[in-house]
């Protein structure tokens, strides 16, 4: 066997190591555990505010990671760093695998906007999928609300968000660059 190949079953043997606690997840114990979630993420994850994700249809593992920066407090929001304080890895596990399992969210956006936002998605699709449901641990873009799309990409453009992919992409687009890319995923 040459080594590529052996690499990648490396990689494919950690990949499933590394998604198996996500599949012994609780469900019904994440539906439960999300009554804490309703109030900024709303019912099943459809959130009904610009400030606050959908969490429905997320991808669970970016879930898990995003959970628990928030809890170690390297992603700064001090509400979600509370309401993350307290959670432990099977409540994030759980919580995650359920937002995962409820239907995606569609969106509406200008239509002007999303056509100019679909030639510029090119960059985003390897990352986050050719129809931006997300991949592992790379968020579900589809559906998201355009000014909270916006808003993120401001963040890692200015450096409160860290992830330095993220910052360069960010750092090369316009304000009306961010705003098309947001219409574009929102009517996905």
């Amino acid at each position: 066997m040459c080594v590529r190949n052996y690499s990648l079953l490396v990689v494919m043997f950690l990949a499933c190591l590394g998604t198996r606690p996500l599949l012994a997840a609780d469900t019904a114990a994440g539906e439960q555990k999300s009554a804490n979630c309703v109030g900024c993420h709303g019912p099943k994850g459809k959130s009904n505010s610009d400030q606050w994700p959908h969490l429905a249809a997320q991808q669970a593992s970016y879930l898990v990671k995003q959970l628990s920066t928030f809890k170690t407090g390297a992603r700064n929001n001090l509400v979600m760093q509370a309401m993350a304080a307290n959670l432990t890895d099977e409540d994030m596990t759980n919580l995650a695998v359920y937002y995962a399992s409820q239907p995606a969210v569609s969106g509406k956006a200008d239509a002007d906007l999303v056509k100019s936002g679909q030639v510029k998605a090119a960059m985003c699709q390897g990352c986050h999928g050719s129809s931006g449901q997300g991949n592992g641990q790379f968020p579900r873009l589809a559906g998201q609300r355009p000014d909270y799309l916006v808003k993120q990409l401001n963040s890692f453009k200015e450096g409160k968000r860290s992830n330095g992919q993220m910052k360069a992409v960010a750092g090369s687009l316009s304000e009306e660059d961010m705003k098309a890319l947001a219409a574009y995923f929102s009517a996905l």
